[in-house]
């Protein structure tokens, strides 16, 4: 495969994972100061100056292309969408571009799947491989951005993108794609320019997908609908989602999956998906260990969740492992957000999740339990990888309903050490909590069960 590696990527693949005890929170100002988000010349592009039509019947994404050619040769600025529906398919993101929404602008993608073809270098699931085009896409970019009180619309449904899961999803007839294939092929080593996909293989892209870019920002606008991932920062640095409002309730529908990625901040989000929120991941099974490239250095702070699989998640696709998370000052809530905190991997995947920290977290309620680390999960004890989750600390947490705190399911074999609930406030406890081969302790905490 004949894809040129970025300079800056270059340092990110020679990092080694070092396991050390970190300073903690005193660590969050450094990273911080090293994520800024990108400025853009004083220059407009309006889409309707290059041959768009709003009404959301005409395809416009020749138009918007023409655009962003015009704004990237003129060295940057905004391709703006101006106030109505516009229909487009794959838009590809160039160095210095901000595509800005205008308040009631609408991007409305195509249901055609032929509209994200050619098939571009992703990963599909945490696996390396040609597929469709992400909606909207970037790769080896720099200083780009979607931006705007606008609204993105992926218009998948029953019947568009979200039956490829699989099996019988949203009323809609199942039609399997070819996620197990590309799974068989990793294991075998099959070279990753072998790895093709598209018309008949029913593998769903994401929605934003920066590749191998850095300088990224994603801040305000609307994201509905989606074939499956939402946001999906991939092999990045410095990376910004703030006050991004998502809601999309499809399979695999996740939030922000920031994977391989260093130095991201996602602040002030609302969250309302299909499934995890946040989840952080760095490649799946032996793709993920031989890129070796782990998630690190990455702040959440200020979001808001409501339905999910969990909150803030590591994993599953987390053979590349991850450290240095800190999610604070989050609201959560809702019967159908399963935790708060989900940590999950097992015997195929391996990975280390170390220093993971969560403070200053209000739950109104959850439907399993405050913390959830499940080594067990999918193909379980099936492998010969070790799991391991270290160090991880959660203080100043008040949940006002969790059947339980602690759903902890490890095995021997894998390592769960040193997790540390400090300070914090748990209510209308209806069940026991599951620690199988783990150290977990609860340290000055308060439980109350239900009456």
């Amino acid at each position: 495969m004949n894809k040129t590696i970025p300079l800056f990527l270059i340092t990110l693949l020679a990092t080694p994972r070092l396991r050390a005890e970190p300073a903690g929170w005193a660590q969050v100002p450094g990273i911080l100061a090293r994520i800024q988000a990108p400025a853009f010349p004083a220059r407009d592009f309006a889409i309707t100056n290059y041959g768009a039509v709003p009404g959301g019947q005409t395809d416009c994404t020749l138009a918007i292309g023409k655009a962003i050619n015009a704004c990237a040769k003129a060295g940057g600025g905004r391709v703006v969408v101006p106030a109505g529906e516009f229909l487009t398919g794959a838009i590809h993101l160039q160095s210095g571009v901000n595509l800005h929404l205008n308040t009631n602008a609408v991007l409305k993608f195509s249901t055609d799947s032929k509209a994200y073809l050619p098939a571009v270098f992703t990963r599909f699931e945490g696996m390396e491989c040609w597929n469709y085009s992400p909606l909207i896409y970037a790769y080896g970019q720099e200083n780009i951005a979607v931006t705007g009180e606008g609204t993105l619309d992926g218009q998948a449904d029953a019947t568009h993108w979200w039956p490829w899961k699989g099996r019988e999803s949203r009323g809609a007839e199942a039609r399997p794609g070819a996620g197990a294939r590309l799974v068989e092929m990793v294991a075998d080593g099959t070279p990753v320019d072998q790895r093709r996909f598209g018309e008949g293989d029913n593998m769903r892209p994401c929605f934003i997908e920066p590749n191998r870019c850095r300088n990224i920002l994603i801040e305000s606008v609307k994201i509905r609908r989606s074939p499956m991932w939402e946001i999906h920062p991939l092999l990045c640095t410095n990376v910004t989602v703030r006050g991004v409002d998502i809601f999309s309730h499809g399979p695999n529908n996740d939030g922000c999956d920031p994977e391989s990625c260093r130095d991201v901040l996602i602040e002030n989000c609302l969250f309302d998906t299909g499934d995890d929120c946040i989840a952080i991941k760095s490649g799946r099974n032996a793709d993920g260990r031989r890129v070796g490239v782990p998630s690190v250095n990455l702040i959440i702070r200020g979001c808001t969740m409501r339905d999910g699989h969990g909150g803030v998640t590591i994993g599953s696709e987390i053979s590349g492992s991850c450290s240095n998370v800190f999610a604070e000052n989050c609201e959560m809530s809702s019967p159908n957000l399963n935790c708060a905190l989900r940590l999950k991997s097992n015997a195929v995947r391996g990975g280390v999740e170390q220093n993971i920290f969560m403070r200053n977290v209000k739950v109104g309620q959850v439907s399993d339990s405050v913390l959830q680390i499940d080594f067990l999960y999918e193909e379980g004890t099936n492998g010969s990888y070790q799991p391991v989750a270290h160090n991880v600390v959660m203080e100043n947490v008040t949940v006002d309903h969790t059947p339980r705190v602690l759903n902890v399911r490890g095995f021997p074999g894998a390592e769960i050490s040193n997790v540390r609930i400090y300070n914090s406030t748990f209510k209308q406890i209806e069940k026991p909590d599951v620690v199988k081969d783990a150290d977990v302790k609860l340290v000055n905490c308060s439980l109350e069960p239900a009456k």
